[in-house]
């Protein structure tokens, strides 16, 4: 019953489709139709307006509608195997992060649940940014072009943003009758259906009807159930009304919604890391001790990531909806064009999840329901025209407001598995068993801008360019929760104190508030009419955040009021480039370096205090510095073959960490801080360096000199695209690989938590008959290969890693039609 509306918008669409065929018949083969021997132009608006991308100074990847298309990139993690300086990480769709360059919100774990810090990457859907980054784990429907922006985008976007911009623009309502439609199907269970009609509503009027739907088999197994987790079903729908009354004024109306409602997501076994702690309280030891306390010897479902089987024990399942409306008009009035982008928009969260990840009781209900509305409304002036001064001007204004009602039970294990045995000795196995945490939290932000940029033609060939932006941001949150159940204790006696070492209830109130300005300076040279050289620097601004997850205890296990605000981070890069075109435009290839200092860099922490309830919360790191070299290569090699290829070198460091968290081989309970400072025993047989305690702040473990989390040194992407008239109609084949080197994915760089490099590959082949139809065979991850996508340490510091695996190898057969 859920699929329903969306089936009937599907019939609906492919019963126009027929109106469409009948009003405009399709086309066979011809001269215009056959492969081009140039590459066409490439259009961006990365500044505002259409321009050709050779000639824009500043670095831009575009993957434009039928790339995507041809490579079944649906969705942002997909778009990341294009883009190598895009890295996209989701352990669910509420804990989604993505960078570029290895920066903005770097959160690799739960942390980026955190309803009170931003992205540093903004994701616009046809001018309309979106305040979380879940909305980015939704499909992609119907779009033209995606722009991935990098360095700080402030002065000519919305929002500001200090680390870069993913730009999506979907797909005009044409005045011609047009549709097409697509059904692929695939091992696992995999079902993909996309339809699109668009034509005229009157003269002045054009509509466009948008729907995809996809479902796939889960690819993890629950052998403690029987059941398959981790499954896809999910829908999007996308209408638009276009009002032209004459060729001076556009007016657009945009409604979406997508929704994805299924059994996911959890991870399974990976490793055990070994912490200071002794060995009846690391995983191997708890896991054996278990009868002792009533229950049975636990050993995972499978020591092997890849065998992709889990035993959890509590419910699964995601229920989330992304959607809204935007009005977008443009008007140009002769010397200049306005423009209007007024949008609301909504975000709902419910899951239940099983937080210990085994099918040991310890956690058995996890659960922040939420809900999120947005407003934004922005108003730009852009000169028309080609005299020796052009600029885009604006005005911003957003706000957001969250409600969230974490819920968290433990279960019969809880006691045995979190308490610790050496602060609460003798306590009984059903301490905890049932005993929850209720909270109730409210994340309101109001943001106002005031942004602009000039080009000034010094000569036909050098262009200046300076960028302003002036922000002023209100943040307010509050946080409450209460506990209750577990075993009736009377508060003070060491039982009491022993549930509260698990949960402890928390009510604060927390805001930030405050302006500054950030902006860009550019010299453009056209060294040849093929050749673009540019230097450019930006100063980005973001400002400070709140915790709106619950605090980390101090030392005398209250809530450590000192981290409920975060500070404003700032982004200083300095860039240089060059963009080329060859062969009489066959082939065109941009490279650019670039070395970004990040002062307060806003990221997700872990706490190593708390023993029990392992806290990740927002924090500043004092300074990252990131800095490398990227290429884009494009390259019609001959007739109906069009190489493409990319490259991000990237070398990023904490400059300056003296005090960052502990990871976990060097834990010690009975340390100051809980933290190692110096020469751990000989028997812990781990490699790694010394510690690097800082002796001025117990507990603390120095990170300066040490990589930037969740950052490759090296991401390349190569493909290729090849179109061979055959007949009627034309044999295509497609492919693109993608490798990233190893990274560590948390911020401490544990050497548990290290993640392989990768490549992957993904291929397709078909047959186009007369234009309008056409069969391919595709292959997502064609050689089978295994990696992990995304790595979380178990609650409660037992040193058990979990992994989410990469999806196995699908083969299927795709078909279109156009008309």
């Amino acid at each position: 019953m859920r699929r329903t509306p969306l089936f009937v918008a599907m019939l609906a669409c492919m019963a126009v489709f027929r109106v469409a065929a009948q009003a405009s018949p399709s086309t066979g083969p011809s001269g215009e139709n056959a492969p081009a021997t140039t590459l066409g132009e490439v259009t961006v608006s990365a500044r505002q307006r259409d321009e050709n991308l050779q000639k824009v100074p500043i670095a831009v990847s575009v993957v434009d509608g039928e790339w995507l298309d041809r490579s079944y990139t649906v969705n942002t993690q997909q778009l990341s195997q294009l883009v190598p300086s895009l890295y996209y990480n989701s352990a669910n769709p509420r804990n989604t992060a993505y960078t570029i360059r290895g920066l903005g919100s770097n959160t690799l774990s739960v942390s980026a649940a955190n309803d009170g810090i931003e992205p540093g990457v903004g994701f616009y859907i046809d001018g309309v940014y979106h305040g979380r980054p879940a909305t980015a784990a939704f499909d992609f429907t119907d779009i033209e072009r995606i722009e991935v922006l990098r360095g700080p985008q402030g002065t000519l976007f919305g929002k500001n943003t200090t680390a870069g911009a993913i730009n999506i623009t979907s797909r005009l309502p044409t005045f011609q009758p047009e549709g097409n439609g697509e059904i692929s199907i695939g091992e696992n269970g995999f079902l993909q259906a996309r339809g699109t009609v668009s034509g005229p509503l009157g003269e002045t009027v054009a509509g466009r009807l948008s729907a995809q739907f996809t479902e796939r088999d889960s690819v993890l197994h629950n052998v403690r159930t029987g059941k398959d987790v981790n499954e896809l079903n999910n829908y999007a729908l996308r209408g638009q009304l276009l009002f032209r009354p004459d060729d001076d004024v556009n007016i657009r109306l945009i409604g979406d919604v997508s929704n994805l409602d299924s059994d996911c997501c959890t991870q399974n076994y990976l490793r055990v890391g070994r912490s200071l702690r002794g060995a009846a309280r690391q995983f191997e030891g708890l896991a054996a001790n278990l009868p002792a306390h009533g229950l049975p010897a636990y050993s995972p479902a499978s020591r092997d990531v890849y065998d992709r089987l889990t035993d959890i024990d509590a419910p699964l399942h995601i229920d989330t909806q992304d959607g809204g409306v935007s009005l977008n008009a443009d008007w140009n009035v002769g010397p200049v064009t306005l423009t209007s982008i007024s949008a609301w928009r909504y975000w709902k969260w419910d899951v239940a999840n099983d937080r210990d990840y085994t099918g040991i009781p310890i956690q058995t209900v996890q659960r922040i329901p939420s809900r999120q509305d947005q407003y934004s409304q922005e108003f730009r002036v852009a000169s028309n025209g080609d005299g020796p001064v052009d600029y885009v001007g604006g005005l911003y204004f957003f706000t957001q407001e969250i409600n969230g009602k974490p819920i968290s039970i433990y279960g019969p294990a809880a006691t045995y598995w979190l308490v610790s045995t050496t602060s609460f000795p003798g306590m009984p196995d059903n301490l905890a068993d049932g005993y929850g945490q209720f909270g109730d939290s409210h994340f309101r932000m109001k943001s106002y801008a005031a942004f602009g940029e000039v080009n000034y033609h010094v000569t036909d060939r050098l262009v200046a360019t300076l960028g302003a932006r002036y922000t002023y941001e209100d943040k307010d949150g509050r946080y409450a929760t209460t506990v209750s159940g577990g075993l009736p204790t009377r508060p003070g006696t060491a039982q009491d104190n022993a549930k509260l070492s698990l949960f402890r209830p928390q009510s604060y109130r927390a805001s930030d508030s405050g302006g500054n300005p950030s902006g860009r300076a550019n010299l453009g040279y056209q060294f040849t009419d093929d050749v673009l050289g540019y230097v450019s620097y930006a100063y980005g601004y973001k400002s400070g955040g709140l915790n709106m997850s619950g605090l980390p205890l101090d030392a005398s296990n209250n809530p450590a009021l000192a981290t409920a605000v975060i500070k404003d981070e700032t982004n200083k890069t300095w860039e240089t480039g060059v963009k080329t075109a060859w062969w009489d435009g066959r082939a065109t290839l941009n490279l650019a370096a670039y070395h970004t200092v990040v002062d307060d860099y806003q990221a997700n922490v872990t706490s190593s205090t708390e023993t029990a309830a392992l806290r990740t919360y927002p924090a500043n790191i004092p300074e990252v510095r990131v800095k490398g070299v990227e290429g884009d290569l494009a390259a019609l090699l001959f007739r109906g073959f069009t190489l493409r290829a990319s490259f991000a070198y990237a070398n990023g460091k904490y400059t300056d960490y003296p005090a960052g968290p502990c990871p976990l081989e060097w834990q010690n309970p009975n340390a100051a801080g809980g933290c190692q400072p110096l020469n751990p025993p000989a028997s812990l047989a781990i490699k790694t360096s010394n510690p690097r305690g800082n002796p001025k702040i117990p507990g603390a473990y120095v990170l300066t000199g040490l990589p930037l989390a969740g950052l490759s040194r090296w991401a390349g992407s190569l493909g290729f695209d090849y179109e061979l008239p055959v007949g009627h109609g034309a044999f295509l084949a497609h492919a693109d690989v993608s490798a990233r080197s190893g990274y560590n994915s948390d911020t401490t760089n544990s050497v548990y938590t290290k993640i392989a490099g990768y490549t992957v590959t993904n291929a397709s082949i078909g047959y186009r008959f007369n234009d309008s139809w056409e069969v391919d065979v595709f292959a997502r991850n064609l050689f089978d290969r295994d990696y992990i996508t995304a790595l979380t340490v178990q609650t409660g510091n037992s040193g058990l890693i979990l992994g989410q695996p990469s999806d196995p190898r699908m083969l299927g057969v795709t078909l279109r039609a156009r008309f």
